[in-house]
């Protein structure tokens, strides 16, 4: 099959019935692959026999830019609108002219003493020029968000236009109690969009012509189900959730795919859609689109992690992962085929392993200094309680046992059918260590003080500001109520320079503390607390605070 060179896709529209000479084909969702954050890659197929003008009214919404025909046969595509009968609904945005065009109705209107009309509804052709475009082509205006008006119901006019026999009638629609058509049926005539291949030469017959593009509406949503039931190796189970909002699928092959991809039109609808405008277009053009890197509140972090792989949060670097693939870090894992109606869900295992894991208890003690060496309001840090949370948490430490990365999503850890806790798994490639909280750590007392060293402070000048160098003496104290033994990783991140500590921690400094007077850094204990023991841990660090 050949990239066919000669491929051109123009957009028209066209008013009437189908030509005779179009002949009606299905077209085939044949592959998708899922993105976790709405978007879906799909492939079409169909075939022809022999040259003509086909016709398909699956319709597609590709994003901007990705929109291929591929064909081994000469192929011209165009998108435009032909006048079909559908089955008459009732959804939102049904236009009374073109659906009844040149039918005989009876109106009856709403209130007292006002006749009934009956007329042949008149048959208007569409608005053309500036009746019908906006060609200003103006970027939208301050507090836009991002949203064009593609696939907007259509505004239709406020009159229903009737040829009556002393002439035309302007019916007002809001003054419409009911309405009764001759010959409805279950018919109605609407303008639709249609693709339509022109077919010339075919290399072999029949001929396979294949769409592919980028589509808003069928994604997937991974969990994954951890269980501790036995105390030296956990079950590992993946599962996924595929909601399909674009198109029935029968026997259609998914792929679930799992990276952090740059799409930079994914906000963008194609204007080969009939249902985007050219100013919808420029104006889809001219706004950014969100940026996940940039999120600031924390429902919002949360989905654009799940939605996008971001990895954990100041996780070091574990050189024992085992290398996986090669080229670029997007992972496709094939599910199967399987049949999904518009509208279906569908929850299906994807994969299990198990592994052996070891439970610990996870403190981390927050750093409550800004860049300047001075506390942090209590506002502020109340503001963001997860980032300043100083409590001890149960937790589990494994390796990621399945064959490929485990992707970003909510983790469920389960001591048999015993419900434990839920919290996020962030993207793990493949034999790498994770850490997952389970519950908070109740029966282990933690405490942790600090105070300044009193007749150590030294004023000095950094920049024209003038701080004072501080020695700050802290203490982490633990005491362990339990029957067992338990292993204990301590992280003690603060500003300043650490001058001594007991135990022999493990430390590293933090990128965010490149641009502060102050180093930021991470200090890591390991420790095993035996049943009733208490254990202190004495630190001294100095920090620059700034008057």
């Amino acid at each position: 099959m050949r990239i066919l060179m000669s491929l051109s896709i123009i957009v028209a529209i066209s008013v009437g019935t189908a030509s005779a000479a179009e002949i009606p084909v299905d077209s085939r969702i044949v592959s998708a692959g899922l993105f976790k954050n709405g978007l879906a890659v799909i492939t079409r197929t169909l075939s022809v026999s022999k040259p003509g003008t086909y016709r398909v009214a699956d319709v597609p919404e590709p994003v901007h830019g990705t929109f291929w025909v591929m064909s081994d046969a000469e192929v011209e595509t165009r998108l435009t609108r032909r006048l079909v009968e559908v089955p008459a609904d009732t959804t939102a945005g049904i236009n009374l002219q073109e659906e009844l065009a040149g039918r005989l109705v009876t109106v009856h209107f709403a209130g007292e003493n006002i006749p009934p009309a009956t007329g042949r509804v008149v048959s208007l052709p569409p608005a053309r020029g500036h009746a019908a475009w906006d060609r200003t082509y103006q970027p939208a205006g301050y507090g836009y968000m991002g949203y064009g008006s593609a696939g907007q119901p259509v505004s239709h006019g406020r009159f229903l236009i009737l040829q009556t026999d002393s002439g035309r009638a302007y019916v007002d629609t809001s003054k419409v109690a009911h309405l009764q058509a001759e010959a409805a049926g279950d018919k109605v005539k609407r303008l639709k969009p249609v693709l339509l291949f022109e077919v010339g030469k075919l290399n072999r017959k029949p001929a396979t012509i294949r769409i592919s593009y980028l589509a808003k509406g069928l994604s997937w949503a991974p969990s994954y189900r951890v269980d501790i039931s036995d105390k030296k190796r956990l079950a590992l189970h993946q599962k996924a959730v595929i909601k399909n909002e674009l198109a029935d699928l029968q026997g259609t092959r998914l792929e679930l795919i799992s990276g952090f991809p740059n799409i930079e039109f994914s906000h963008v609808t194609s204007p080969l859609s009939l249902r985007t405008t050219l100013q919808d277009y420029f104006t889809q053009l001219s706004t950014p689109p969100a940026s996940p890197g940039h999120a600031s509140m924390g429902n919002v972090v949360t989905q654009q992690a799940v939605s996008f792989n971001r990895p954990a949060a100041r996780r070091g670097l574990d050189l024992s992962a085992i290398p996986t693939g090669d080229g670029i870090d997007l992972h496709y894992q094939d599910i199967g085929r399987h049949d999904l109606a518009e509208g279906e869900s569908l929850a299906v295992r994807t994969a299990r392993a198990s592994a052996p894991y070891e439970r610990i208890v996870d403190w981390v003690v927050p750093n409550a200094r800004g860049d300047y060496g001075q506390y942090i309001h209590g506002h502020v840090r109340s503001s963001d309680p997860d980032r300043y949370d100083d409590t001890a948490w149960d937790a589990i430490r494994f390796r990621n046992p399945l064959e490929f990365p485990m992707t970003t999503a909510p983790a469920m850890i389960v001591d048999g059918e015993r419900f434990n806790g839920q919290r996020t798994s962030y993207w793990v490639n493949r034999g790498e260590m994770t850490t997952l909280r389970v519950t908070k750590a109740l029966s282990l007392r933690t405490r942790h003080t600090q105070q300044e060293v009193k007749g150590r402070r030294k004023d000095i000048y950094l920049g024209g500001d003038r701080y004072y160098r501080a020695t700050v003496d802290g203490k982490l104290q633990v005491n362990n109520h339990r029957k067992e033994v338990v292993s204990m990783f301590i992280r003690r991140r603060f500003s300043g320079e650490l001058k001594k500590a007991d135990g022999k921690p493990s430390c590293r400094l933090e990128p965010e503390g490149v641009f502060s007077v102050n180093k930021r850094n991470e200090c890591e204990w390991h420790i095993k607390v035996k049943p009733g023991q208490e254990i202190n841990i004495d630190y001294r660090y100095t920090v620059l605070v700034r008057y």
